[in-house]
Parts: structure tokens; C-alpha cells; sequence
């Protein structure tokens, strides 16, 4: 699942389906690609990444963790 991206879509008030509409696709194909049973196209994600004025590796990218679930410094 899109977590990142879930949290947003819900910060900013928007629906799957008002979303699926700024991407152009359909409201079943983005809730797939939430839901991470399908993957978005690049051209997707920088639309998205362009609505919450983000970087796509902010979104897109998993976070490591390690085996308890705690995140990794990455820097």
C-alpha cells in the first residue's frame, strides 16, 4: 500500500476518485495503484508528486526499516 501517499490524498481533502481524475485514469486503476497491486507509470508519479509539492523518492520510495519496523537513518 501507499501509505505516503494515502496520508496526503487524505491531508488534502482529495477523494481517489478526484485524484484518479488530475492523473487521468480511472478511480478503479488508482485504487489499485494505492492499494500497491499495481504500479503507478512515472508520468503519474510526477503529477502526484507535482499536486503535494513533493519529490517523487518522498512518495514513492519505501522507507527502510529494520526487522521491528523502526526506520533506518538514511544519511
Amino acid at each position: 500500500m501507499q501509505t505516503v501517499l494515502y496520508g496526503l490524498r487524505k491531508k488534502a481533502g482529495l477523494s481517489q476518485a478526484e485524484l484518479a481524475e488530475i492523473i487521468g485514469i480511472s478511480e478503479g486503476s488508482y485504487r489499485q495503484k494505492e492499494l500497491g497491486y499495481t504500479d503507478f507509470k512515472s508520468t503519474e508519479m510526477f503529477i502526484i508528486a507535482d499536486v503535494f509539492h513533493r519529490g517523487i523518492n518522498e512518495i514513492f520510495l519505501p522507507q527502510k526499516t529494520t526487522k521491528r519496523g523502526r526506520k533506518l537513518s538514511l544519511g
